[in-house]
């Protein structure tokens, strides 16, 4: 598709002719401010942070719908615009917490971030507030409907990345929220708690429930790891403090899963600290379950295993493996069961 030239804060820059001027905009190194839009949701311009000056337009237009166009002269920082990113600042504000030094998203929270760089502290449009009960009635998430922005992330997300459509926009006006049908909750609604709600957030109002409390952004180490569940390999960003898991995010630029993640992806990790894992082998005797050594557990399941397949056959034998094991201890266990056993008796389970 041929190409356009367009002039943004007094730069040329070529850009596809289906391109929004966000689009361009990023594909020149310059950076309009947002809230809506997110690379893996399509536009909407609900938010209008991204308003920008066009010569020739009568009004400022949102850069992440408004399509370029040849010859196209764009102010990103005009007084105008700033202006009016200010004032939509102020508006957010007038109805949301200013709870920011306890809040669990301090210092990845978008709307923080924004009101930092435009120096907007407080409102000029004080008025009625919401006080809407926080719900943490599932396993998963908190959902504090005081801090959401209707910016619509959360519901773009369950239906253009998910498929679900769990959730929608209900009301009307100042009672305007986001919600499942007939306002129930989440547990009774089609949501399969993926958490991909949790991933587009741009504030507090959608906290993974392990994570409340747990630390602060600026203290976490990010971990780049594969999901331990499935084979389909999805890459997950784990937030690390004291070497200790505290939450698992997406990783937009993973090959096999473009940040989309299932409920045990996001949510299943919390076995990696349970005091229920054993640390030491257990073998029974008279009944009952002792700890052993190593050698004294694997010597007993060899002999165990021989004596079986000698009386029984090998298909008296069964191998069960696990998910969370790397591809090479799984092929080694079936490679055990087929090679030296020779049954084909063999599975595996991801709640191993």
């Amino acid at each position: 598709m041929p190409g356009v030239t367009i002039t943004i804060d007094g730069r040329q820059i070529q850009a596809p002719a289906n391109a929004t001027v966000l689009e361009a905009a990023r594909l020149g190194g310059i950076r309009i401010p947002t809230l809506c839009d997110h690379p893996a949701l399509k536009p909407i311009g609900a938010c209008r942070i991204c308003l920008v000056e066009i010569e020739r337009q009568r009004t400022l237009q949102p850069a992440c719908t408004f399509p370029v166009s040849e010859g196209m002269v764009v102010h990103t920082m005009s007084p105008k615009a700033v202006d009016a990113r200010r004032f939509v600042l102020e508006m957010l504000l007038s109805d949301h917490p200013t709870d920011c030094m306890t809040c669990d998203n301090a210092g990845k929270c978008e709307l923080q971030d924004l009101a930092y760089e435009y120096g907007v502290k407080e409102t000029r449009f004080p008025g009625m507030r919401h006080e809407y009960a926080i719900q943490d009635a599932n396993p998963f998430m908190v959902r504090d409907y005081n801090k959401c922005i209707l910016c619509r992330r959360c519901i773009r997300a369950c239906d253009e990345i998910n498929g679900v459509e769990a959730i929608g926009l209900l009301e009307r006006g100042f009672d305007t929220k986001v919600g499942t049908a007939f306002d129930g909750s989440l547990v009774d609604s089609p949501c399969e708690f993926c958490g991909m709600c949790i991933a587009v957030c741009p504030t507090g109002a959608l906290t993974p429930k392990q994570a409340v409390g747990a630390g602060r952004a600026w203290e976490m180490e990010q971990v780049t790891t594969i999901c331990p569940y499935c084979g389909v390999g999805c890459s997950l960003d784990l937030s690390v403090k004291d070497n200790q898991i505290v939450a698992a995010d997406s990783v937009w630029e993973g090959p096999a899963n473009h940040g989309a993640t299932c409920v045990k992806g996001r949510f299943g990790w919390d076995y990696v600290e349970s005091e229920e894992r054993f640390t030491t082998p257990l073998i029974k005797k008279d009944g009952v379950f002792v700890e052993a050594s190593w050698d004294e557990a694997l010597d007993l399941v060899a002999d165990r295993f021989v004596a079986i397949a000698q009386q029984h056959g090998p298909d008296a034998l069964a191998f069960l493996s696990s998910a969370k094991c790397t591809n090479e201890e799984n092929y080694l266990v079936q490679k055990m069961a087929r090679g030296l056993f020779g049954t084909n008796n063999v599975d595996h389970c991801a709640r191993l």
